[in-house]
């Protein structure tokens, strides 16, 4: 096959959640194992990071990888979904997966895979990892997909697993409650792995407690570890200041990744990086400055607090959850503005009420939907909305929103795109 026709295999021909949702999830990881088995089990020949969480895994993983990258070491980087590309899933280094490597794996694996029909996502995982074995990686930063417990990615055995935080996302997959996803979420921990809890709460906390002790794995809450004293934000940039709290010493970080939630996630890195330290990695505290301030040149990262345009300042945010959106009225509160104007659009199984609560009454809307089955129509989501006193247009198309939104900007104004990934992957600017 070719690249193209391979691309359409992968879309068209395994169950893909970005399109059907719920009934493309696999509650095992039975059918990862059978594909790394016919390919020669690759998860055990490379050292891994296993990241989950609600919201931040993404943002962790890429400021890892980042570290990892500017102190010389070989890294890989799985994560999930792309934005534009299939192959930002996979990198090396920053560099997406060669399009060769995608094919030959397909064909290679194509036999196993029609005999036990596996998800899209089972069957990245294993081209993800077979691409790091091949590249004699030195470390990989490997982001779960849903959940932990029962993601593909959970076939691996990591030097350190790390779990941002715990908030409601995939009721209907993981439970309803924040212990269930808690449970589901603290899967990823090991026997004897130490694992980096990220924020915790009361709900939460016994639950990772629970399984660190069944697992006989260290656990680190970064929280006892890092304060924050103090963070600035612009539109370029975000400057914290940490104080370690058993040694009292105050460092200050310039990051690239201006969002002010970004604040937490610096914390659970630094966590991870004074255990991999003690583990016998190298991460020094300069290349480590320098890697936080280039996050987005060396891993190609985007879609947290994104400043694609400064007139009319322009934001693409990937937030879509309760938490994230919480954390984007948070960051909205922190910025000047005459005007704020949202461009949102959102799937059909998420919690719409919880969601469109948050949202500023005050904003003018441009209701959307992204190019996927699982998004809701911009006519059903005009409709939720004016019940939560959101007053807007509808437009079938996230680029015809944007436009529009411009259309109707004064000086000054501040224009966010929100509410789905798959949404912020289809925008086009300029």
């Amino acid at each position: 096959m070719t690249y193209p026709e391979t691309l359409n295999y992968l879309f068209t021909k395994l169950p893909l959640f970005s399109k059907t949702g719920k009934s493309a999830y696999k509650k095992d990881i039975t059918n990862t194992v059978k594909l790394c088995a016919a390919i020669g089990d690759p998860q055990l020949r490379i050292k891994t990071i296993h990241i989950a969480g609600t919201n931040g895994k993404g943002s962790v993983s890429h400021m890892l990888a980042a570290v990892f990258q500017q102190c010389g070491y070989r890294t890989g980087l799985y994560t999930s979904p792309h934005l534009k590309d299939f192959r930002e899933r996979i990198k090396l280094n920053g560099e997406m997966i060669s399009k060769d490597f995608v094919v030959d794996f397909v064909d290679k694996i194509r036999p196993v895979s029609e005999a036990i029909n596996p998800s899209f996502f089972e069957l990245t995982v294993a081209m993800a990892l077979d691409y790091f074995a091949a590249q004699k990686t030195d470390i990989a930063i490997i982001e779960t997909g849903l959940g932990g417990r029962l993601d593909s990615t959970n076939i691996i055995t990591p030097v350190l697993s790390i779990i941002t935080n715990i908030g409601y996302d995939h009721t209907d997959i993981l439970g309803d409650t924040l212990e269930l996803i808690a449970f589901e979420k603290a899967g990823i921990i090991k026997p004897k792995v130490p694992v980096v809890i990220g924020e915790v709460i009361p709900e939460t906390k016994d639950v990772f407690l629970s399984k660190a002790k069944e697992c006989e794995s260290p656990v680190t809450f970064s929280e006892e570890m890092f304060s924050i004293i103090r963070s600035v934000y612009n539109f370029a940039n975000l400057q914290v200041s940490l104080q370690n709290i058993s040694t009292s010493a105050i460092q200050n970080y310039l990051l690239d990744l201006n969002g002010i939630y970004q604040q937490k996630n610096i914390r659970t890195v630094l966590t991870a990086i004074e255990i991999l330290n003690q583990m016998g990695f190298i991460l020094g505290q300069s290349p480590v400055s320098a890697a936080f301030s280039n996050v987005k040149k060396l891993t190609g990262l985007h879609g947290r607090w994104d400043v694609i345009n400064l007139d009319p300042v322009i934001v693409l945010d990937v937030a879509h959850n309760e938490d994230g959106i919480k954390q984007l009225t948070d960051q909205l509160l922190l910025c000047d503005y005459n005007n704020l104007h949202i461009v949102y659009g959102m799937v059909k199984d998420k919690d719409a009420s919880k969601v469109l609560s948050l949202l500023p009454k005050f904003a003018n809307y441009y209701f959307t939907k992204a190019q996927v089955d699982r998004a809701l129509p911009e006519k059903e989501l005009i409709q939720k909305a004016r019940c939560y006193g959101l007053a807007g247009r509808d437009f079938p198309e996230v680029n015809d929103a944007l436009k529009a939104a411009v259309a109707n900007s004064s000086e000054g104004d501040l224009i966010l795109v929100c509410g789905s990934v798959f949404l912020i992957g289809e925008v086009n600017w300029p």
